[in-house]
């Protein structure tokens, strides 16, 4: 008989699931795109047909990142915190959140070199100010730097207890953003909880994505290896996914195409409020639920995103330095292009981050 208080062993799976590489990929591919638009362009200079439903659609790619981050935790090392080597597997983790954190000071540089003052760049990398596209990666790091400590506890965790939590830390969250002063330091609840003059993705805050998918991770692993299964979860998300755009309707009728308008304008996302987050998290559950779906295929069949999403850090890095260092910085590129050329250059930065990686892939092996 299983306890409630003592979950069973999770199954470890024998290879790479490449339907969350896939997932990862289209996550990224959305950021590229809308940081081609929102760095080349400015969001103000963007038509209406590009707001809704172009960009509109990006909004599923930040709750999707955060998901599919919680989902690789739980698949990758769930079933191995028991083991004998967990303190191991804990360390690498740390460690690629001190890579994360490094690259994170990194591309702040390059991405406020052609708006900001030195001072300015100082301050940011010195946590006095925050920078704008690159914020996601500060989330990971420090989410790095602490996640793998409580995983162990995740897995001793009662079920209904794990299945509660998002909603307790969300609730949580809203409260202490909305009432709490964290000792007059806006930095600090920037970080924690978010705050609105500043563009963070709080540690608590965005908490919730990341438990939403350890507890998919944990189905994935219980149910991805055989068809009858994988199908009841595939049907499960899109349901959840379903319920949640259906409630995002719900609360914006009569007025939809304002609510949608509003959502591609980014309103709720930071600090995030119910209308964006049912929207975003609605979609990034359809989404995952397609991926699922499609499985080995789908992911053979849009390889650049699947390859893209084997290595989302390099993804990221070569997106970033492509727009403000080498378009913004070096070619003067702000504002030059219409919005038909600046979303060319998306697709076209998607396609060349996915051949990047594959050619530094292939030289690595090619140079051992």
């Amino acid at each position: 008989m299983i306890r409630l208080n003592q979950p069973p062993q999770l199954p470890a799976l024998s290879a790479r699931v490449d339907a969350i590489d896939l997932a990862r990929g289209i996550a990224i591919a959305l950021m590229i795109l809308s940081h081609t638009v929102s760095g080349l362009l400015g969001i103000r200079q963007v038509p209406d047909w590009g707001m809704v439903p172009i960009h509109l659609i990006t909004k599923f790619s930040s709750s999707l990142f955060i998901m599919v981050f919680g989902i690789a935790l739980a698949v990758a090392f769930l079933p191995r915190t028991g083991a004998a080597d967990w303190p191991q597997r804990r360390l690498k983790l740390m460690l690629r959140g001190l890579e994360v954190l490094f690259w994170y000071k990194a591309l702040t540089i390059v991405e406020m070199l052609p708006m900001f003052t030195t001072q300015d760049i100082v301050d940011a990398l010195l946590y006095q100010r925050f920078a704008i596209w690159v914020e996601i990666l500060g989330f990971y790091a420090l989410a790095l730097l602490w996640i793998p400590w409580a995983l162990p506890l995740w897995c001793r965790m009662p079920l209904w207890s794990r299945l509660l939590a998002p909603v307790v830390i969300g609730v949580l969250s809203v409260m202490l953003e909305r009432h709490f002063h964290f000792w007059d330091s806006v930095i600090l609840k920037a970080l924690l909880v978010e705050d609105a003059d500043h563009y963070t993705w709080g540690q608590l805050a965005r908490l919730p994505l990341v438990m939403l998918g350890l507890l998919i991770g944990e189905a994935i692993l219980r149910c991805y290896g055989e068809p009858s299964t994988r199908r009841r979860l595939v049907a499960a998300l899109a349901g959840v996914g379903a319920v949640f755009l259906l409630g995002f309707v719900a609360l914006s009728l009569p007025e939809l195409d304002e609510a949608l308008l509003a959502v591609a304008w980014n309103a709720g996302k930071h600090p995030p409020e119910v209308p964006f987050m049912l929207f975003s998290v609605g979609g990034a559950l359809i989404i995952l639920a397609l991926c699922l779906l499609g499985g080995r295929s789908a992911a053979r069949w849009l390889k650049p995103l699947t390859v893209i999403g084997t290595d989302a850090l390099r993804a990221f890095i070569f997106h970033i330095v492509a727009i403000f260092l080498v378009l913004r910085l070096l070619f003067d590129a702000w504002q030059v292009y219409s919005y038909p050329q600046v979303l060319g250059i998306g697709l076209m930065l998607i396609l060349l981050a996915a051949g990047w990686i594959a050619f530094m892939r292939w030289f690595r092996e090619h140079s051992r």
